[in-house]
Parts: C-alpha cells; sequence; structure tokens
C-alpha cells in the first residue's frame, strides 16, 4: 500500500525552484493586509518521479465505467463514447468566455439551440432550457414553474405534490424545498402506482404529481395514460423524473404520455461522466402552457442569428449562472449526432434487452419479487439469502468488489425488502454481462456453503469493509498532521 503523499516527504528532495518574477514584484501588504502569507507553505517535499508515482497509484484504485461494469440501478451508468470528451476539448468551444460578443459564439449558441430542439423531439415537450446543473437542480427548475404556473393562475390553494413511494429521494425533497408539502402515494402488487390511492389523494389541494416511467422498480406505468386524466381533471400538472429515459428513447415520449414537464439527465442518458462530483446537466422541458416561465436567456434563432432572449416577464429568471454546463451539453450534442435518431432507439432498446438478459438469468438464484418484462433495470433481493444464512445485500454488494465489479444500488427502493437495483446497460456485451451473472451465482453459491466469507467481504480490496454511516458522517478527507493552510 503506498503511503500519503505527506509521509513519503524528505527534506531537501525536491530541487525544484521557482525563479524570481522578470517583471517589477506588486507589494500586497497594504490591499491583503494580515491575510497575506509571508512564510513558506507547508506543502510536502517530494520529488517529480515519486510524486506522479504516488498520484498514479492513488487512480489505479478508483473504479468507473472504463474500469468495468458498473450496474448501479437509476443511475444510467453507460460507457462515455472517447469521441464525446475529444468535441469538448476542442480549442474553440472549450476556449469560450461567457462574456464574449454573441456574434463571436454563434456555433456555441448553434449547438446549445440545436440540443434544445432535439431534445423537444425526444421527450414530446415543446420548449427547453439548458441551464439547470443536474437532475434535482432541473427538478427543482420544474417544480419552480409548476409553483409559478398556480400562481400566476391566482390558483393558490395548491399546497400539496404528490409523489409515489418508489421514487428517487430527490422527488420529495425537491417538492419540500420549493415549498409544497409532500403526501405519498402507495404501490400496487404490481409494482405500479396504486389508482384507487391516487384517486383518494387527489383534490383542489395538489398541485401535480412527480413520477419517473419507468418507476424505480424498473417497470413501466402502464396506466400512465388514465393517471395523466386524473391528475390533469383535478387541476394538477404531472412532472416527469428523467433519470430512467434511458429505457424508452426514440420508443415512447413522456409528452405523449401527458407529462407538462420533464428534466433530463444529459450526464446519464446521452453519453457524458456521471458521477465524482460532476459536471453535469439536468435541461428541463415544457409544454406550451409552462414556457413562460422558463429560465432566461433562451437562445433562440433570428433568421441566420442565434441570440439570447431575456423579454420572458413571467420566467422564473436564472437558476444557474450563465447559461448551463456547457461542456456537457457538448459531449451530449456530439453523442446525439454520432448516434442519430435510429442509434438512440437501438442503444434504449439493448438497455432493455440487457436487464431482462440478466434478470432472466438470476432467477432461481435471487428472489425476484416483480417476476416480469422489466425495461433499463430491475429489483432482485437477498431474502432467500437471508432467510436461511443471514447473509444481506450488504454482503453481496461487498463480495462483489473482490470480483472486480461495482455494486448495484442497495436497499432502494425502500418498499422492497433487502433490494438490489440492478442497471446493465447497453454498452455492456454478453460476455461481459455473463461474468457478472456468473459473479452474483457464485457469491449465492458461498451464501450457503460458506456463509462467513460472504459476510466478511471484500478480501481483496486495499480497504476491508467500511462504516459506511461514520464515512459519510465523519469523512476523514485530510492527512490528520497536515497544517491548516
Amino acid at each position: 500500500m503506498s503511503r500519503l503523499i505527506f509521509e513519503k516527504s524528505r527534506p531537501a528532495s525536491n530541487k525544484m525552484n521557482i525563479p524570481p518574477a522578470e517583471v517589477g514584484q506588486v507589494d500586497m501588504t497594504e490591499t491583503i493586509g494580515e491575510y497575506l502569507r509571508q512564510g513558506e507553505l507547508p506543502l510536502p517535499d517530494v520529488n517529480e518521479v515519486e510524486t506522479v508515482r504516488h498520484f498514479t497509484a492513488l487512480s489505479k484504485r478508483a473504479y468507473g465505467v472504463d474500469d468495468g461494469l458498473y450496474p448501479l440501478g437509476s443511475c444510467t451508468m453507460k460507457y462515455n463514447p472517447k469521441i464525446d470528451e475529444w468535441a469538448a476539448r476542442l480549442p474553440g468551444l472549450a476556449g469560450l468566455h461567457p462574456y464574449q460578443p454573441l456574434e463571436t459564439v454563434q456555433g456555441a449558441l448553434q449547438i446549445m439551440y440545436e440540443t434544445s430542439q432535439w431534445l423537444c423531439e425526444i421527450t414530446g415537450m415543446d420548449e427547453f432550457s439548458l441551464q439547470p446543473a443536474a437532475g434535482a437542480h432541473g427538478e427543482l427548475t420544474g417544480v419552480m414553474m409548476i409553483k409559478a404556473y398556480h400562481t400566476q393562475r391566482g390558483d393558490t390553494g395548491r399546497t400539496t405534490m404528490l409523489v409515489p413511494d418508489s421514487a428517487h429521494g430527490t422527488n420529495p425533497a425537491t417538492a419540500h424545498v420549493v415549498g409544497y408539502k409532500v403526501e405519498e402515494v402507495k404501490s400496487d402488487a404490481r409494482g405500479l402506482v396504486d389508482l384507487e390511492d391516487l384517486k383518494s389523494k387527489l383534490g383542489p389541494h395538489v398541485a401535480g404529481l412527480m413520477l419517473t416511467n419507468p418507476n424505480t422498480l424498473g417497470l413501466f406505468e402502464e396506466d400512465i395514460l388514465e393517471m395523466s386524466q386524473l391528475v390533469h381533471d383535478s387541476g394538477g400538472l404531472l412532472y416527469y423524473d428523467g433519470a430512467n429515459l434511458n429505457a424508452i428513447v426514440g420508443v415512447a415520449r413522456p409528452g405523449d404520455m401527458g407529462f407538462d414537464v420533464v428534466h433530463v439527465n444529459l450526464h446519464k442518458t446521452f453519453g457524458t461522466p456521471h458521477g465524482g462530483g460532476g459536471p453535469g446537466s439536468g435541461p428541463v422541458g415544457v409544454k406550451k402552457h409552462l414556457a413562460p416561465y422558463l429560465p432566461v436567456p433562451r437562445v433562440e434563432k433570428n433568421a441566420d442569428q442565434y441570440v439570447f432572449n431575456y423579454d420572458y416577464p413571467q420566467s422564473i429568471g436564472k437558476v444557474k449562472e450563465f447559461y448551463g454546463n456547457f461542456g456537457v451539453v457538448v459531449k451530449a450534442y456530439t453523442y446525439m449526432r454520432a448516434l442519430g435518431g435510429a442509434g438512440l432507439k437501438e442503444a434504449s432498446q439493448h438497455a432493455v434487452l440487457n436487464a431482462n438478459y440478466v434478470k432472466t438469468n438470476l432467477q432461481g438464484t435471487y428472489h425476484i419479487p416483480f417476476d416480469r418484462l422489466c425495461k433499463h433495470e430491475f429489483i432482485v433481493t437477498a431474502k432467500e439469502q437471508m432467510d436461511s444464512s443471514k447473509v444481506s445485500t450488504l454482503d453481496i454488494a461487498k463480495s462483489l468488489l473482490d470480483y472486480g465489479y461495482h455494486p448495484p444500488t442497495i436497499y432502494f427502493p425502500l418498499i422492497v425488502r433487502e433490494a438490489m437495483m440492478i442497471e446493465p446497460p447497453e454498452s455492456e456485451s454478453r460476455e461481459r454481462l455473463d461474468d457478472f451473472i456468473a459473479a452474483m451465482q457464485d457469491i449465492a453459491d458461498q451464501a450457503v456453503k460458506n456463509p462467513d466469507l460472504v459476510k466478511n467481504a471484500p478480501h481483496y480490496t486495499v480497504v476491508r469493509r467500511l462504516d459506511e454511516v461514520k464515512a459519510a458522517r465523519n469523512p476523514v478527507v485530510r492527512w490528520e498532521e497536515a497544517i491548516d493552510v
């Protein structure tokens, strides 16, 4: 195990010196005063070759889609085509400044405009904003527009947002942040929204219903048209959480299902990097009746010129500085241009095929609570392993690390005991899926023959089993003896 960089420090091992400035130096004492550092920074004294080796070794401990299958359900951790990265690094795009005159950034505006148009076609919406920086940010933007819509119409008694019990946690959190009370709608035995429970909770107090379709169980909401009619008849609106859009691109459109507003995760569905702290992009699309409330500015085309239009007095305003995470938009634009309409549809079809292939091959090994055709993801559980050998979902997830795989999402949705949500995206080959299936089957076999082996996993990782709660609440993010600079 390589040591911390501070522990590698040896006096005078780094012979590099910064030469004095060739131009006159400015005296910052009066400007900065007591905050001006007078002494040397307490940096480790390490030579270049050891520094490079240290950080290279650390990088090899990380895991991502470039290392192997990343079956993180409901997050679509798909392969990121390198041509997307190449495009985003082109000097004419990466070197732009947001304050440049519009006539010097027409190409960038064209990319933004065309991306918006394509997202409208894909989702069935009428207009899009690319400003939101991530999915949850897109949710916030969409729900703010729902609230603005009701407020502008004087319908201020709508104080409640309905959210299914299988929803992503960001849905109720977003609604609460915007000021709504949150009421849960139960799932039925099929794993779908219970229509009778939905009907009982609709009324003049309901602002809308937040849904993802397919839902987090990987099941398509078969009654979506009836649900849409019920919500609209009660005066509410439908919000589409686009986290699971990878299952239906080119096959079905939220706008055709009756949704009024939708957010799209460019960093999930359209092949741009996901995870690691960002950046992301969560564009929001709306039907015409919500268009006045979209964030400003909007990219519009006047004759042969692309412009920013701020003249929308009912807009909720800006939700991010400048115009969103442009680099992520470039990657998504490149992804869509490379695949085309037919390719985008085929990608979704392969995602559904892969999920059903893995699910079918895990039948008889793990409990499958909703054993029917799924979409891009599905749920298996460790219910049988827990009942027979006290081997939990967490134990199985830890064991997968020893097989070289990132674990799937675990213990979510909360409505399924010992849940594992598995999403094998379209970019995975049959051979890779077979290896993953074999690993899952081997772990299940060990849970019977040698349960302690599974309960004490992982065995071969750099760090053994962590206390996740302690790590989340009290993270150690710095060398303990480092001086606070």
